[in-house]
């Protein structure tokens, strides 16, 4: 049965295994439920909160921003990695009806300030390890500083601080406000660390179905014991880790970062159910293995692989070596997750078949649908993609109603499951026919003492482009560009065939693992110049 999710709302025919619920809702049931049972866990801190304690400091701090008229619609900044009081942050915001911008403080701190004046927030809240006099320079609105939640005036806290000027605040009466499913619940932005970032406006209901798309991936509930390491300014890590945790009030466990020295012992010593995983830490685990016993970390029954493709032979070779399931999934900004395998039906080498939520098309250069089996590009639409895009200069465009056109080349097959076959962008087109350089990628990444491989197009004179192909070799290995062409061989037509093959360290990637091509491009054609 259809379950309306609000009125008229946009989404209200979609179905719904867990109805749109307020944040008030939400942290009112799962204090009822059993309010001493742990929420959050902060790795690094060796810091928690209970859902008592949440429950009490969402409340609190949704009843300062409505003292200081900040509620529904009003923009609310966080600078700070990721910490225990961040997320208590956002809760109390989001409880106030307030919009976060939880900005990547990791990007280059020169865009930080032109981002926090393109949104115009009424409050910036900064942890006190960041520059926040830099990052907040000719930024409106309050400006507090912030440190431990849990250390008050008792412990000389500063009275500046922003959790000690929260201690005479009270809790209750609680703020007589419900999320609506059309108000706005985030702007986030893309990563910045080397481009200029793009933002993006996400209303409530799309967070929600983002959310409800990781559970239906997953099976995840309340028991489930869940592991994130990645930024939650992320839309990814707010849709796989922030949103399910909300929903079913499972216990959400964090890291600032990835570490392969301490990664299995968080699994172990917190009984882990669910963990985030990319290819790159994937791939480390395997290039250099961590010698764990299976039944040490018997809890852990699936672990993610998003944001880069995965090559099926190390999708499987990690499952041989550690015994845990992996699900390939692929999602973007604009819209969360696109397609993912699933807990109970998957396929290795696809990314799954498309999200629940996700109103998904592949199309031809007509825009008409593609059949199954028959190339195309990846189109998204509907409720759970974004309502607006925004430049760090404040230029907005408005995308409420529109389908959005991701530039990446897919397959469906009969079953349903979808292969992500490059980038529009990314086409080597040689001599007129098309070649998808992740097709050339899955080749070279097949051989044994190959550790990361891309294929890039570069200027020809004859065929308009050729293939040329970057290799990062394994640890130890001596491979030779003659090696590598025997192997290509095997597999590809001539026409495919990688006509140059050069050996780096290392491939230029963005923060989200992503290869960066042109960067590769660039590297051939200085190569030339000298």
């Amino acid at each position: 049965m259809k379950r309306r999710v609000g009125g008229t709302e946009p989404g209200a025919e979609h179905d719904l295994a867990i109805p749109f619920t307020s944040v008030r809702a939400l942290l009112d049931a799962y204090k009822a439920r059993d309010a001493d049972r742990v929420a959050l866990v902060d790795l690094d801190q060796g810091s928690s909160i209970t859902w008592g304690e949440l429950h009490a400091e969402a409340n609190r701090i949704a009843n300062f921003l409505a003292g200081r008229g900040i509620g529904r619609g009003d923009h609310v900044a966080v600078l700070s990695e990721e910490r225990l009081e961040k997320l208590i942050l956002w809760m109390g915001i989001w409880r106030a009806g307030a919009a976060i911008c939880p900005i990547n403080v990791e990007m280059n701190i020169g865009y930080i300030a032109r981002i926090l004046r393109a949104i115009g927030p009424k409050l910036t809240l900064w942890h006190e390890a960041m520059d926040g006099p830099r990052m907040t320079d000719g930024v409106d609105g309050e400006i507090h500083r912030f440190g431990r939640w849990d250390k008050g005036p008792a412990d000389g806290a500063d009275m500046d601080e922003f959790f000690a000027r929260l201690a005479s605040v009270p809790a209750a009466p609680e703020l007589d406000f419900d999320n609506a499913p059309a108000d706005i619940g985030s702007i986030y932005c893309t990563s910045g660390t080397t481009d200029t970032p793009k933002l993006f406006v996400c209303d409530m209901l799309g967070h929600w179905l983002f959310g409800l798309s990781t559970i239906d991936f997953l099976g995840l509930t309340e028991a489930d014991r869940t592991l994130e390491y990645r930024s939650f300014g992320w839309n990814s890590a707010q849709g796989a880790s922030l949103l399910p945790w909300m929903q079913t009030g499972c216990t959400l466990h964090f890291a600032r970062r990835f570490s392969h020295s301490r990664f299995f012992d968080w699994i172990r010593d917190n009984r882990i159910t669910f963990s985030i995983g990319i290819p790159t830490v994937i791939n480390m685990l395997l290039d250099d293995p961590v010698e764990i016993a299976r039944e040490d970390i018997a809890s852990l029954r699936f672990m993610s692989s998003s944001t880069a493709p995965l090559a099926p032979e190390r999708w499987q070779q990690f499952e041989d070596r550690y015994g845990v399931s992996l699900l390939q999934f692929y999602g973007c900004s604009e819209g969360g997750w696109v397609c993912g395998n699933r807990h109970d039906y998957c396929r290795k080498g696809t990314v799954g078949p498309p999200a629940r939520h996700q109103e998904f098309l592949i199309v031809d250069e007509d825009g008409k649908r593609c059949p199954p089996g028959v190339e195309g590009e990846v189109t998204l639409g509907g409720p759970q993609c974004v309502v607006a895009a925004m430049s760090i200069d404040g230029e907005r465009e408005d995308l409420k109603g529109r389908r959005i056109h991701l530039g990446d080349l897919a397959v469906m097959d009969e079953d349903g499951f979808i292969t992500v076959t490059g980038r529009l962008k990314d086409l080597i087109i040689r001599g007129g026919v098309n070649i998808a350089p992740a097709e050339i990628d899955n080749v070279l990444l097949r051989h044994p003492g190959v550790h990361e491989a891309a294929a890039v197009g570069v200027p020809d004179p004859i065929y308009g482009e050729e293939v040329v192909c970057y290799v990062v070799g394994r640890s130890g290995e001596s491979l030779t560009a003659a090696a590598i062409a025997a192997h290509c061989k095997a597999s590809l037509p001539d026409y495919r065939m990688p006509k140059e093959i050069h050996f780096i360290d290392a491939l230029p990637k963005n923060d989200r693992g992503k290869v960066r091509r042109p960067d590769l491009r660039e590297m051939w054609e200085a190569a030339r110049a000298d």
